[in-house]
């Protein structure tokens, strides 16, 4: 996929990023938001993370962003410093192309230059698709939490994955 670029997100990539979310929030149950992002909340999110040091990208094609990906922290207390949560997103248009791949193995191969010890990220359970990337990504399945999300009427299971890097 020569034509995939990813790179940092960038302040003005924020409302690509939001109209990814919110299509998401809209429709699926890979985000269990109920309320849409406005403009301000995806702003503050990239600068809460890039203040932090964490990592957000994007993926574009032809400059138009197709994907984000970030990660930030797991849990707010200090022992859980090394260890953060990660999440991915791509626009529908440009799901299973292998953008996802991308943005996945880039934003590890961050992680671990950053000397993380952990990712972390959280799976519905019924997303096969999102599985199977992870675990094409070293990532093992180390938890279920069943119906402990609800959406569109129904209840969902979460899927806890890791990956460890040092």
């Amino acid at each position: 996929m020569t034509d995939i670029t990813i790179r940092t997100a960038l302040p003005a990539d924020t409302d690509a990023m939001r109209a990814i979310l919110n299509d998401e929030i809209r429709t699926g149950v890979n985000v269990w938001h109920e309320v849409e992002r406005s403009h301000d909340d995806m702003r503050d999110w990239l600068a809460q993370r890039v203040e932090a040091g964490m990592a957000v990208t994007v993926a574009t094609r032809g400059g138009a962003v197709v994907g984000y990906a970030g990660y930030g922290p797991f849990r707010p207390h200090s022992g859980y410093a090394l260890t953060v949560e990660h999440s991915l997103y791509i626009h529908p248009d440009y799901r299973g192309q292998g953008i996802g791949g991308l943005l996945l193995g880039d934003l590890c191969e961050r992680a671990a230059v950053a000397g993380l010890h952990a990712m972390i990220g959280g799976v519905e359970a019924g997303n096969a698709a999102s599985l199977a990337l992870h675990r094409r990504h070293g990532f093992t399945e180390t938890g279920r939490l069943p119906e402990v999300g609800r959406k569109f009427d129904r209840w969902l299971t979460l899927v806890f994955v890791q990956r460890t890097f040092t």
